[in-house]
């Protein structure tokens, strides 16, 4: 019997070892060619929002660098995440493309932390991470599927960049629509009448254009070696203590020798030209906050060449190394080094204008000079004009009293308190101009400064204020690009109903230049007054762009009857009159910013309710005086204009467009006979709805971008109205305003309504 031999063969798994080193050399194995090209599209996507940090974080060395330096770095870090990625999912084991998965998890984590780390909130940050790196993995796909089909390669490499020019455009397209705006109310009904000619054409001077600067500037020649005059630094070490190191070697000095740069447009009187050779108004243009690498003081060109032609020396002023950047933050206090810098051109143009020889010799009138400012630029403006009680103390600053300043220009200006106060001109030419679809400076702070704006009686001197419905912050200065808030967060903001930025450049042209020949030119001026543009925007709209405008306007010569600013009681005014009301809500309120900020001022909130609606009830505010109201001075000739601001607070009452549309409002004036002469205000100037603004991209993004700053659709922002005496005379035949008025009545009719009412009183 043979006996069988079993031999039992017993399998022994590999060493954990080799089992992982085999995972690791199949870690591509699903990888095909397929999806690695496919690989371009989640590449793309991450290198988009790459480009968008880049711009966000200039180096000083250009934009196209920049975003080459960060897609390389991009690049790199996605290559090395990937490959990471794709092995760790090896060893995990999970069947998918994994060199692809992990370019998707490196696209989702990267973009999530760029958008998260420029204060986007963390769901919008998350959801536009999912979002690009989704449209980058479907563009990817669709491009490798057009690689697989049987085409001629030209007609794929067609396919595959038309693909990519869509989704670039989808991205960056800006969405600029046509604008509606309208003229109410004829101008002849309202007694204005069309002033000069268009104050935003070229005047008859040529240009000449000189730079004046350190002659050390390693980043703007016309600054540096090749500047055409050579100014002294200035040491601003008396208000700047935290200058950062980063922040000196990329400027090449610190806050003890900051330059005194600035570019000119200056009349050329020689041949060709028709004005005279001077002396001029000076006019300084100062930008605001951007980013440091990217040079602002240029973006006024177009402001300064209009201004040389019309015969004023403009200067746009480099302080650029105050602002703030990505890398080295921004200076402390460099709100007052902004202001103190203006006054140290000055100093230093004063300098060159006693220099026999040089250009600005025999040029200056300095006892015309104008201060513009842009953003923070507009705040520093303000404050220069007011140096005394801000720099009363510097030595370096003693010499100033020939330097008179008659005007400030505050373009989208802010508002912020500086050693605990503000700002309050007296006796100067305010005009501030201010976007509703700012996204930076989104309240109206412009207004504060307006109102902290005052003049002695009969002064020649008067403020303005210009909201425009469509114009936003940067695009009044035309190297700031179109976006109001650095980049990457920048592209959350919307671009819909903006206006062109040659449109809104055109409209500071027309205010800037009407402004400044009133201010500082009116004695020169053979065409006639500029004035009436500033007190009914409508006198200029055969020269401004298409949009709603809202003005408001005060001289020297009012007379005011209510301003509401005494006291608390609603019921007393100036001048022993007094104050009731009928059929009304109304109080004395603080008037409010887009955010419930009160500003400095009071009025009177009149409000018709529905339920006053349905019951018939007359609804009447009324400013009574027994001895007749404030007129004039003794000698002086009787009043030709009624004039108040008013504010439309429909949009508090939540009504639809039929409703708020429905309500009328009628002035009465009673005279010192008792004759009473009633019109409707629709008569002088139709009340235009407030702009309802949409600033980001998602109503979700309104709410919750910038801790809410966006989520108030509408600022209340007042429109001065100006009622000619002599058209309640012809309405009313025996009304004879120079026998004094005696009443003064608000009727508001029809539907419901919510207005505020401030600066009641006579011209």
């Amino acid at each position: 019997m043979e006996l069988q031999i079993l031999t039992e063969l017993v399998l022994q798994k590999p060493a954990l070892r080799f089992r992982l080193i085999r995972r690791i050399q199949g870690a591509y194995r699903y990888d095909t060619a397929y999806w690695r090209f496919a690989a371009a599209g989640p590449w793309g996507a991450g290198m988009f929002a790459f480009m968008l940090l880049a711009l966000g974080m200039p180096t000083g060395l250009g934009a196209g660098f920049d975003m080459l330096l960060f897609v390389l770095t991009g690049t790199m870090g996605m290559f090395a995440a990937a490959h990471a990625a794709a092995v760790l999912l090896a060893l995990i084991g999970v069947p998918v493309p994994r060199l692809f998965a992990g370019i998707l998890l490196y696209d989702l984590i990267v973009i999530f932390f760029i958008f998260y780390f420029n204060e986007v909130p963390f769901a919008a940050s998350a959801v536009i991470s999912g979002v690009v790196t989704l449209a980058g993995t479907i563009a990817g796909i669709i491009a490798a599927w057009v690689a697989r089909l049987r085409l001629p390669l030209r007609t794929k490499a067609g396919l595959i960049a038309l693909l990519a020019l869509f989704g670039l455009t989808a991205a960056v397209w800006p969405d600029v629509s046509q604008q509606t705006g309208s003229v109410p109310a004829s101008l002849s009904d309202s007694g204005v009448f069309e002033p000069a000619d268009n104050p935003g054409n070229p005047g008859t001077y040529q240009i000449f254009t000189l730079y004046y600067g350190s002659g050390k500037d390693r980043w703007q020649p016309e600054f540096g070696k090749e500047t055409d005059l050579r100014s002294e630094s200035v040491d601003a070490s008396a208000y700047i203590k935290s200058w950062t190191r980063l922040r000196t070697w990329f400027w090449g000095y610190d806050q003890h020798a900051l330059p005194v740069n600035g570019r000119v447009w200056m009349p050329d009187a020689g041949e060709g030209s028709s004005g005279d050779a001077g002396p001029y108004p000076l006019v300084l243009i100062v930008h605001g906050n951007h980013l440091m690498e990217d040079f602002s003081e240029g973006g006024y060109a177009y402001l300064g060449e209009l201004l040389a032609s019309r015969g004023y020396v403009a200067v746009s002023v480099d302080e650029n190394f105050l602002n703030y950047s990505a890398w080295s933050g921004i200076p402390d206090n460099d709100m007052k080094v902004r202001a103190w810098m203006l006054l140290k051109h000055l100093q230093q143009i004063g300098k060159f204008a006693a220099e026999p020889g040089n250009p600005f010799y025999g040029k200056i009138d300095f006892g015309q000079i104008a201060l513009i400012g842009h953003s923070r630029g507009g705040q520093a403006v303000a404050m220069a004009a007011d140096y005394r009680n801000w720099f009363g103390s510097d030595a370096s600053l003693q010499n100033l009293d020939s330097f008179r300043i008659q005007a400030a220009v505050a373009i989208a200006p802010t508002d912020k308190k500086v050693d605990n106060k503000y700002t309050r001109l007296r006796d100067v030419s305010y005009l501030t101009l201010q976007g509703a679809r700012d996204g930076d400076v989104n309240d109206f702070d412009g207004d504060r400064q307006y109102l902290r704006t005052t003049y002695s009686r009969s002064s020649d001197k008067f403020k303005a204020s210009i909201y425009i419905a469509d114009a936003n912050h940067s695009q009044f200065n035309s190297s700031w690009g179109a976006s109001d808030v650095s980049y990457p967060k920048g592209i959350l903001l919307s671009r819909s109903g903006m206006m062109a930025p040659d449109e809104q450049r055109e409209i500071a042209k027309v205010y800037i230049s009407a402004f400044l020949e009133e201010a500082l030119q009116r004695q020169k001026q053979d065409q006639g007054s500029y004035l009436a543009l500033f007190q009914d925007y409508r006198t200029g709209m055969s020269w401004l762009p298409d949009t709603d405008y809202y003005n408001r306007f005060e001289s020297g010569s009012f007379i005011a009857w209510a301003r509401y600013d005494e006291d608390t009681s609603k019921t007393s005014i100036p001048g022993g009159g007094k104050a009731e009301a009928s059929g009304l809500i109304w109080l004395e309120q603080n008037a409010k910013n887009r955010h419930n900020v009160s500003k400095p001022t009071r009025g009177i909130v009149l409000e018709r309710s529905e339920s006053m609606v349905s019951g018939g009830i007359s609804s009447v505010y009324t400013l009574q005086w027994e001895q007749g109201a404030p007129l004039s001075g003794s000698g002086e000739s009787a009043p030709e204009w009624l004039s108040f601001s008013l504010a439309d607070l429909s949009h508090e009452l939540e009504l639809n467009d039929s409703a708020a549309a429905a309500s009328e409002i009628s002035v009465e004036l009673t005279d010192g006979h008792g004759i009473a002469a009633r019109l409707p205000l629709s008569a002088f100037m139709d009340r235009a709805p407030l702009p309802e603004t949409t600033f980001t991209i998602h109503p979700w993004l309104e709410r919750n971008l910038s801790e809410g700053k966006y989520k108030h659709p509408t600022e209340a922002v007042f429109q001065t109205y100006r009622l000619p005496l002599s058209a309640f005379a012809a309405a009313k035949p025996g009304f004879d305003p120079p026998a004094g008025i005696t009443r003064l009545a608000f009727r508001l009719d029809g539907g419901p309504a919510k207005i505020m009412l401030d600066n009641i009183g006579v011209y």
